[in-house]
C-alpha cells in the first residue's frame, strides 16, 4: 500500500535548493494488535517516548486495503465524550519547519455517521506546557469538513465517507499559502495564523470519532535564503458588514540574511491605493514585523478585493525574490437588514472550566460587530447569577458554555458568528429605540423601549428588557474562573492558556454580566395586542433600582422583542449615557410575568424528542380557557386548535407524525396567559 509522493522542486527558481526530506509510512511492517510506538522509530505520543506502549498508544489494525498490496493501518475510536485516549504523534523531522515547500498527505477512512480529528503542532515533542497549535483540522459526522486557525475557522468544505480518500495539505511556508486536497482534488486555500509545523498529532476527539488511517507521508523541500529579502506572508482584513470600517494589517517576514530596517508598502483597497513607508524598525532574519494600515477601508456591497506590495527593502530597491513580495485578498460582506440588532445570549459560570472560550467569543463578537450585536452572559452557580434569567436559560440548553443567537438552538460560543450572520440578514418586525432617566443618588433607573412596527404582526410577540454591566470584578474567591486551557494542553484560548486554573479573581474582569431582566425571561405578554400594523408604535416602561456597588458607567440597557415561537426578532443596545440622550417616553409599565401561574396550572410535553406522536399534559385546578398554537423556528404556524373550558387533569394530542424533523414550539395558553415550550421532532 505504499504511496510515493512525487513532488516539484521549482519552489522559487532563483534560489539554489537543498535536498529534499521525504518521509512515508504504510505500517506494513508492524504486528497487528500491538501498540504502535515501540514498533516505530518515527511514531510516539503526546507525552513522548514514556508514554509510548501505554493506553494513549494506538494499536496496528488488520483492515480491508485501499489499493493493492496492503492490509495493515492504524484504526482511533473513542467512546467518551471528552476522546481519547489514543493521542498518536509523527514529528516532522527534528527542528519545526518555518521556510520552504511542505507537503502532507495521507488516507482515511470514515465510517459513515462517525468523525476523525487531527492537528498540526508548531512545536516537537513531547508536548507539555504549553504547545503550538498551528491548526486543528475536524472532519464531521454530518460530512463538513473545518480547519480551524486559534480557535478561528478558515475553511469550510467536506468529506467522503465509507471509502479510502486521500488527504493532503500542502504549505508553502515562506509566503504561508496553504492548501487543501481530497483525492488530489483542491477544496480551498487560506493563510494560516501560525506559519510553522513540528508535528501531527491523531486523536479521536469525542464519542462519535471512528475511523482508519493508512499511507502517510510527508516532504520538505528547503529553502535558501537570499542576502536580502522581505517578503508579504499574512493580508488581514476582518470580514464583516457592509459599511463597517476595517483597518488592513500586513504582515512582513525577512526571508534573507541581512536584517531589514526599511520598507515601502503598498496597500490597495477596492482599487483606492495607499502608501506607507516604514523606517527606525530592525527585523533580523526569518523574524515577522506587523503593519497597520494607515488608512482603514470601509466594506462595500460585492466583492471588495484587497491587495499589498512590499518593495525598496533598505532603501536598495530590488530585494532577492520578487515572487514573495505581493499577497491579494477577496472578501464578500453581508448586508445587515436596516434597524436588525442580534442578541447572543452566553450560559456561563466561574465554576465552569470551559467556559472562557464563551468570554473570549462573546468579546470577538462584540468588537467585530459592534452596533449590530448585543452580547449577555448569564452566569450560573456563582456570585454573579441573576436567578430568573438563569432559569429561563436552564430550559434551553443542554451545557455549559453554550450560546444561544436570538434564541435559536444552543451551540457552542465559537459557533456564534454563523448563526448571526443568518440572523443580520432578517429583517426586523419593529425598529427598537431605548429611552431613560437615571438618578445617581438613588440609583433609580427607568426606562422606556419603544417599538415602531415596520410589517403588519399577528400574535404573541414579547417584549423585555436586560440590564448588563461591563467589567464586573471583585476579590472574594467567587470571582476565581475555572480554566480548562490553562498551561496550553487544550489550545489557545485569547490568552487564557497564558492564566492559571484558576484564574485568580484580581486577574479577572467579566463582561456583559446580565444583572437584570424584566419582566420575566419570556417577556411581557402580548406586547402589541393580537395584532398590529405597519406604523403604529407601542412604549413599554421598566423602572429598577441598580445596586450601589455597579459601576453605572459600565452599565448597558438592551431592549428586545420576542416573535411568537420565543425567538428574537430584534434589539436595541445603549448606554445609560446614551438612552438618557434618546429621551424616555412614558408608556405602559411592564408590571410582572404573565406566563402560565403554576399554583394554577401545570403544563408538560412527552414524549420530547417525538416521532409519531407527542402529548400535552394539563392539570388545571379551575376550570380554564385553553388554546394551542404550534410554530416552526421560521415562526410559521403549523397548527392550533381552540379546546374551549376545561378543567382537571388530561391529556391533548399533538400530530407530530405530520411535521417535518426540527424543532418547534409549543404555546399553551391558559385564560390568556401563555406559556411556550420547546418539540423536538426527530
Amino acid at each position: 500500500m505504499k504511496k510515493i509522493i512525487t513532488l516539484s522542486l521549482a519552489l522559487i527558481a532563483c534560489n539554489a535548493l537543498t535536498k529534499a526530506q521525504t518521509f512515508s509510512e504504510d505500517f506494513e511492517a508492524y504486528t497487528v494488535g500491538s501498540a504502535l510506538g515501540p514498533q516505530s522509530p518515527n511514531w510516539t505520543v503526546w507525552s513522548g517516548t514514556a508514554g509510548e506502549g501505554g493506553t494513549t498508544d494506538p494499536l496496528v489494525a488488520s483492515t480491508d486495503n485501499h489499493t493493492t498490496g496492503g492490509s495493515k493501518s492504524i484504526h482511533f475510536s473513542s467512546t467518551a465524550s471528552t476522546g481519547g485516549p489514543n493521542d498518536c504523534v509523527l514529528p516532522f523531522g527534528g527542528t519545526p519547519l518555518t521556510t520552504g515547500q511542505f507537503t502532507f498527505s495521507a488516507w482515511f477512512k470514515i465510517p459513515t455517521g462517525k468523525d476523525a480529528y487531527f492537528n498540526f503542532q508548531g512545536g516537537s515533542p513531547p508536548y507539555t506546557g504549553t504547545t503550538m497549535y498551528t491548526l486543528d483540522l475536524w472532519m464531521n459526522s454530518d460530512g463538513s469538513l473545518v480547519i480551524q486557525n486559534s480557535g478561528t475557522p478558515v475553511l469550510t468544505t467536506t468529506h467522503p465517507f465509507g471509502s479510502w480518500f486521500q488527504l493532503t495539505i500542502d504549505a508553502n511556508l515562506n509566503t504561508n499559502d496553504w492548501n487543501l486536497l481530497i483525492n488530489g482534488t483542491s477544496m480551498g486555500t487560506w493563510t494560516n495564523a501560525i506559519d510553522q509545523v513540528g508535528g501531527i498529532d491523531i486523536y479521536p476527539a469525542d464519542a462519535t470519532a471512528s475511523f482508519w488511517l493508512d499511507d502517510v507521508s510527508y516532504n520538505i523541500v528547503p529553502y535558501t535564503l537570499p542576502a536580502l529579502n522581505g517578503a508579504v506572508t499574512n493580508l488581514v482584513v476582518s470580514n464583516g458588514l457592509v459599511s463597517q470600517v476595517r483597518t488592513p494589517n500586513v504582515t512582513i517576514r525577512n526571508l534573507g540574511v541581512d536584517t531589514i530596517t526599511s520598507f515601502d508598502l503598498g496597500i490597495v483597497a477596492n482599487g483606492t491605493p495607499s502608501n506607507q513607508t516604514v523606517s527606525g524598525v530592525s527585523i533580523p532574519s526569518l523574524a515577522t514585523y506587523t503593519v497597520t494600515a494607515s488608512s482603514p477601508v470601509t466594506l462595500i456591497n460585492g466583492v471588495n478585493t484587497f491587495s499589498t506590495t512590499i518593495s525598496n527593502v533598505n532603501g536598495l530597491g530590488a530585494d532577492g525574490d520578487l515572487t514573495d513580495d505581493s499577497k491579494t485578498l477577496t472578501l464578500t460582506p453581508h448586508v445587515a437588514a436596516p434597524g436588525k440588532m442580534v442578541v447572543g445570549e452566553e450560559a456561563t459560570g466561574t465554576w465552569c472550566q470551559w467556559c472562557p472560550r464563551g468570554a473570549v467569543y462573546m468579546d470577538m463578537m462584540h468588537n467585530k460587530y459592534d452596533g449590530y450585536f448585543a452580547g449577555i452572559a448569564v452566569h450560573n452557580g456563582d456570585v454573579m447569577t441573576n436567578t430568573m434569567y438563569d432559569a429561563g436559560m436552564g430550559g434551553l440548553i443542554q451545557g455549559y458554555p453554550t450560546a444561544l443567537v436570538d434564541r435559536l438552538p444552543g451551540l457552542d460560543p465559537s459557533a456564534m458568528e454563523t448563526d448571526f450572520l443568518t440572523r443580520i440578514q432578517v429583517a426586523p418586525k419593529e425598529f427598537i429605540v431605548n429611552g431613560a432617566t437615571y438618578n445617581a443618588s438613588t440609583h433609580v433607573l427607568n426606562v422606556s423601549v419603544t417599538s415602531t412596527i415596520q410589517q403588519n404582526i399577528t400574535g404573541n410577540y414579547t417584549i423585555a428588557c436586560v440590564i448588563t454591566e461591563d467589567s464586573v470584578h471583585g476579590t472574594a474567591s467567587g470571582y476565581n474562573q475555572a480554566n480548562a486551557y490553562s498551561g496550553g494542553g487544550s489550545g489557545v484560548m485569547g490568552g487564557f492558556e497564558l492564566l492559571g486554573n484558576p484564574v485568580p479573581a484580581a486577574q479577572m474582569h467579566y463582561n456583559h454580566v446580565a444583572r437584570i431582566i424584566k419582566p420575566s425571561f419570556t417577556g411581557q405578554y402580548q406586547a402589541f395586542g393580537a395584532s398590529a400594523n405597519t406604523g403604529q408604535v407601542f412604549t413599554w416602561n421598566f423602572i429598577d433600582t441598580l445596586n450601589a456597588s455597579w459601576n453605572s458607567n459600565k452599565i448597558n440597557i438592551i431592549g428586545m422583542v420576542m416573535d411568537p415561537t420565543g425567538k428574537i426578532d430584534n434589539a436595541a443596545t445603549t448606554t445609560i449615557a446614551q438612552a438618557v440622550t434618546n429621551g424616555y417616553v412614558s408608556g405602559t409599565l411592564a408590571t410582572g410575568i404573565t406566563e402560565v401561574n403554576q399554583a394554577d396550572a401545570t403544563v408538560s410535553l412527552s414524549p420530547n424528542p417525538a416521532n409519531e406522536n407527542s402529548n400535552i399534559f394539563l392539570n388545571l385546578v379551575t376550570e380554564s380557557t385553553v388554546q394551542v398554537a404550534i410554530y416552526n423556528v421560521a415562526g410559521e404556524l403549523v397548527a392550533n386548535k381552540d379546546y374551549g373550558r376545561l378543567s382537571g387533569g388530561m391529556m391533548l394530542p399533538i400530530e407530530s407524525s405530520k411535521f417535518a424533523a426540527g424543532i418547534y414550539f409549543v404555546n399553551v395558553t391558559i385564560d390568556g396567559k401563555s406559556s411556550m415550550h420547546k418539540l423536538v421532532k426527530q
